[in-house]
């Protein structure tokens, strides 16, 4: 059975030794999957790995906490001609992380980037994979405040819609309906296999605005934590969310991967 990983990072370095060995293992398993970059040179191997496989796209985009300590923010022109390569089908992952980003003056270059991106994929009407991090561990709101506002603000700039996912969502249920109400999709990987914390926004958010990813090789699920993540494990992920919607596996994966397919125009 056919089922997505929308986001994983299958060109990282924990995969040298046996990358084409764990793309076998995905495959085995029926899992497509997004290959997403994180800086200039990521993205362009995402792109490289994409093109090399079926059943894989590409996503180039700038990670906030690299956005504050690179100068690619002001070479957008790079990721532009990125974004005119085959299979490349999103932008991302890009956002705010005040987590590991605590200065002021830093968070403002993260909010700074992330519009310049957003201007991006409305020039090139791509969707977005957007990364956000609080900065105190188990709390929320500040970070996705401030993703909605300039979500929001650049709609009234462009009068167009960005559309994309909220990746690794891990807010309030008042988060989630506030990007729900953007048309965003929520993306939910292995956290909601090691925690309650989540449970009630899973059962909530509507199947038809969720989207399966892995954060691989991060973020592993239950019951491989402590080893790292394959995309081969995004179907711990469905399993964990037929649970907790009382539902059958088949149809998480068929709504979740027709999403996934929806979102980012792959036919």
């Amino acid at each position: 059975m056919s089922i997505f990983d929308s986001h994983c990072h299958p060109q990282m370095a924990q995969y040298d030794k046996d990358r084409e060995e764990m793309i076998t293992r995905a495959k085995s398993a029926g899992v497509s999957m997004i290959c997403v970059g994180t800086d200039l040179e990521t993205s362009r191997q995402a792109i490289e790995l994409a093109q090399k496989h079926e059943g894989m796209w590409a996503s180039v985009g700038l990670h906030p906490n690299d956005a504050v300590s690179s100068s690619e923010y002001n070479v957008l022109s790079n990721y532009e001609e990125l974004l005119k390569e085959d299979k490349v089908v999103a932008i991302g992952e890009i956002g705010l992380d005040y987590y590991r980003t605590l200065e002021s003056n830093k968070q403002e270059r993260q909010k700074e980037v992330f519009g310049q991106f957003l201007d991006l994929a409305i020039q090139y009407n791509k969707p977005v994979i957007i990364h956000s991090r609080d900065a105190v561990k188990g709390t929320t709101g500040r970070v996705h405040e401030d993703l909605l506002n300039i979500l929001n603000t650049k709609y009234l700039i462009h009068n167009t819609r960005l559309h994309g996912v909220a990746h690794s969502f891990t807010g309030s249920m008042e988060d989630a309906k506030k990007y729900l109400e953007l048309g965003f999709y929520l993306g939910f990987n292995g956290i909601i296999t090691f925690t309650h914390q989540y449970d009630e926004i899973v059962r909530e958010v509507p199947l038809e605005r969720i989207i399966l990813e892995t954060d691989a090789p991060y973020l592993t699920p239950e019951p491989y934590r402590g080893k790292r993540n394959e995309p081969s494990y995004v179907v711990e992920v469905a399993k964990k969310i037929a649970e907790l919607k009382n539902g059958p596996y088949e149809k998480i994966v068929e709504q979740t991967t027709q999403n996934c397919r929806q979102l980012f125009r792959i036919t």
